[in-house]
């Protein structure tokens, strides 16, 4: 079975990942396993819980905690842990 991590952090990221996520389950459930890696950029209820809860998106598999700081250092810190 291929497995996808799928990898959000933004609402922009939930919305698609949203339609990603219902078409894996229900179309490709046997041949997909699909991962939801929250970076954590967003980490309160009204910036990523409640996009998980409306649109119907997976909780996620992996929570990276990465706010906080420059956009430089998040994605420095969120390629690290994403590479382990």
């Amino acid at each position: 079975m291929l497995k996808l991590f799928t990898v959000v952090g933004a609402r922009p990221q939930f919305i698609k990942a949203a339609v990603v996520s219902r078409v894996i389950r229900e179309s490709l459930s046997g041949q997909i396993s699909e991962y939801i890696v929250h970076t954590g950029q967003h980490f309160d209820e009204n910036m990523s819980g409640i996009f998980f809860q409306q649109m119907d998106v997976p909780e996620p598999s992996f929570q990276l905690g990465i706010a906080g700081g420059g956009h430089g250092a998040m994605t420095g810190r969120m390629l690290e842990q994403l590479e382990s």
